[in-house]
């Protein structure tokens, strides 16, 4: 299924779509936000006023399976920016497909023609099947997160 599978950056068209994957994501982490949210970070996902914000789809025959948004931002103790994944969801029917690894793959490349030589995210410890394929593509930290 994953040779049909088109990654691309979003685009204003998407927004009916991408909304039903976002909030798809958010609900796999017990989490929602207001549609005040989804309008900003959808504009700014499309906005070429917001170069260090971004985000790509993964399209199957016309339809939305997958996106991913990231982040550039400086770092202290590097010269360049870094990269930032912050959310990367694939709907369930194509999970195990490649789907998911287009996607960071994707994410990878802008980074690298970018000049961003370093690309992190975070997972919840429970987030198992994606950590199966983060193990393969990627390398775990031993860093712990702390939140206000």
């Amino acid at each position: 299924m994953s040779e049909h599978t088109i990654i691309r950056p979003i685009v204003p068209g998407d927004k009916t779509q991408w909304r039903k994957l976002w909030t798809a994501y958010l609900e796999f982490y017990e989490s929602s936000v207001s549609d005040a949210v989804y309008e900003a970070t959808f504009e700014r996902l499309c906005s070429h006023n917001r170069p260090n914000q971004k985000g790509f789809v993964a399209e199957q025959h016309g339809d939305l399976v997958g996106l991913v948004h990231y982040i550039y931002h400086p770092h202290n103790w590097r010269l360049e920016n870094v990269c930032y994944l912050q959310d990367l969801y694939a709907d369930p029917a194509v999970r195990g497909t490649g789907v998911g690894r287009k996607l960071i793959e994707a994410v990878y490349a802008a980074a690298d023609t970018d000049g961003c030589p370093s690309v992190y995210w975070l997972t919840q410890d429970f987030n198992k099947d994606a950590r199966k394929l983060y193990d393969r593509i990627a390398t775990l930290t031993p860093f712990i997160k702390y939140s206000r």
